[in-house]
């Protein structure tokens, strides 16, 4: 799943070498995407559709794997 977020990703954005996907493990695994600060709207979109479908995607990759995801955009550090 973190792959998947991440060549999705990086298909979007300018620098894709500023891409961090980090992934928690457990029961509910818990995905956290972090871009450059100049490609935040890119993964977003307006009005969060691009950011919906990406989690729409993760939930259906998850389902196959028996499991829920969830998948949080965060600010670049």
């Amino acid at each position: 799943m973190k792959d998947l977020i991440e060549y999705i990703a990086k298909s979007l954005v300018d620098h894709p070498e500023d891409v961090v996907v980090t992934e928690s493990k457990g029961n509910r695994p818990r995905l956290e995407l972090s871009v450059a600060k100049e490609d935040m709207g890119r993964v977003i979109g307006k009005g969060g559709k691009v950011a919906n479908a990406i989690r729409a995607l993760l939930r259906v990759a998850a389902e196959r794997q028996g499991k829920q995801a969830t998948l949080d955009v965060t600010e670049p550090s």
